[in-house]
């Protein structure tokens, strides 16, 4: 019998400085652990970046990422975003080819999904979508009729509601 996949999403607050999120996937590669997505920027404070890490693996494993990234000299606070208490949100950009005759169309569809086109040529449209990856999946089934040229995601970054969990350093 095999053990569950799950996914778990990792913010992390790691020092400012050149090739910290180097150090960061290097021991995901090293160890063999998945990274499904990763968004990095730096915070209100210039001296830090926040870090949204998407992994995915049994109980065990996510575990044991959660203790190797938090012994990282650059790691100053690792949490679990948790779905119940945070907000996700990934940027899609899709690239629909369109004629005069799917142009209302696919504008339409956009609208529905607050959408904004942020490129508009005679042969395509460039749409962007923030949203939950269900909202995207959902805007990406409905296209199904298009032809898309190209996708670019960001992959999930996110943060806890509320205040209770922020996080400060002093000067």
């Amino acid at each position: 019998m095999s053990e569950q996949v799950n996914k778990k999403v990792f913010q992390l607050l790691v020092d400012n400085t050149s090739g910290v999120l180097s150090r960061i996937s290097g021991l995901f590669s090293r160890r063999g652990y998945n990274i499904e997505s990763i968004t990095a920027g730096v915070t209100a404070d210039p001296r830090f970046t926040r870090i949204t890490i998407v992994t995915s693996g049994d109980d065990e494993i996510l575990e044991q990422i959660e203790k190797q990234v938090a012994k990282l000299v650059d790691v100053r606070n690792i949490k679990v975003l948790e779905p119940s208490d945070s907000v996700y949100r990934e940027l899609c950009l899709i690239k629909v080819e369109v004629t005069d005759r799917s142009r209302e169309g696919l504008i339409a569809v956009a609208n529905v999904f607050r959408a904004n086109i942020i490129d508009v040529s005679q042969t395509s449209l460039i749409v962007e979508l923030t949203g939950s990856r269900n909202k995207i999946k959902a805007f990406l089934d409905l296209l199904e009729g298009y032809k898309i040229l190209e996708i670019a995601r960001t992959g999930i970054t996110g943060l806890t509601r509320g205040d209770k969990d922020v996080v400060w350093f002093d000067d």
